[in-house]
């Protein structure tokens, strides 16, 4: 199937900076009538605003999607705008760099709050409007930590690892409704990501600045929105580790440990 995007009605969490800010833009291009939504209301306006003068049809609601009213009040304020939903990007996302051994239930129910749970529930707002849809999908935005789990990313690993599973799990029940179920995978991107880490103290040269810019990635998730690809692993360095993976997991797991012995020797 070729997905037509002129006029689609979508709801796009985590709009308001780098992957999302770009995805936003991309969306608007195509035709897309977009609910930008993310916490900072400040920074949404403004794009909603640029947007606007793009000619793009989009309204901002400042939501936070671990709380339930808030996810409650964005599907029915993008329902009301545009009369349904087509399309549901589930793109928000929080990071945290640091060792399982000494970090704390905090932050790995942040993590999986924000991840997890709040994509999971606010899609289980949307599916009723969704099945009413044209052309309906949900879209996943995950990374290649949720097809391999990564040191000092222990959290996000597992709540990315999470959402792939019920991706998996919703492409088979979702088909009854005539709703497609799209996970995007995405290695390493210069998206300002790391600045919001809940925590910094790991141990690695990680270099986003040689990531991929976030308006490639973009484009790239746009396309498989497009062509309907059940799943896309987006940049070189994601495509080399998770097929090296496939083939040789052992030896994988024996190369990472060995660099993370080597990070903790000094």
């Amino acid at each position: 199937m070729s997905r037509d995007l002129t006029g689609k009605r979508t709801i796009l969490t985590g709009a308001s900076g780098g992957i999302g800010r770009a995805l936003a833009t991309e969306l608007v291009k195509a035709g897309t009538r977009v609910a930008l939504a993310s916490r900072n209301a400040d920074k949404l306006n403004a794009l909603a605003s640029d947007l606007k003068a793009l000619g793009g049809d989009v309204i901002a609601v400042p939501t936070d999607v671990t709380n339930p009213d808030d996810r409650r009040h964005l599907v029915d304020a993008a329902v009301s705008a545009f009369g349904g939903l087509d399309l549901l990007v589930n793109n928000a996302g929080v990071g945290s760099w640091g060792h399982f051994a000494d970090s704390t239930e905090e932050i790995c129910r942040t993590v999986m709050e924000v991840n997890f749970f709040g994509p999971i529930e606010l899609t289980r707002l949307a599916v009723p409007h969704l099945t009413a849809g044209n052309q309906a999908a949900v879209v996943n935005v995950t990374s290649m930590c949720g097809r391999k789990g990564m040191p000092a990313w222990p959290e996000y690993s597992a709540s990315k690892f999470a959402l792939v599973g019920m991706s998996e799990a919703w492409r088979a029940e979702f088909a009854r409704f005539d709703v497609d179920v799209l996970t995007i995978v995405p290695g390493m991107t210069d998206s300002g990501f790391q600045n919001n880490w809940l925590r910094t103290d790991g141990k690695a040269d990680l270099r986003f600045d040689a990531g991929m810019t976030p308006e490639y990635l973009a484009a790239k998730i746009v396309s498989a929105i497009r062509k309907n690809r059940t799943e896309t692993v987006v940049g070189s360095e994601a495509r080399r580790l998770l097929r090296f993976n496939r083939y040789f997991p052992r030896l994988t797991n024996w190369l990472i440990a060995r660099k993370v012995k080597k990070l903790y020797s000094k």
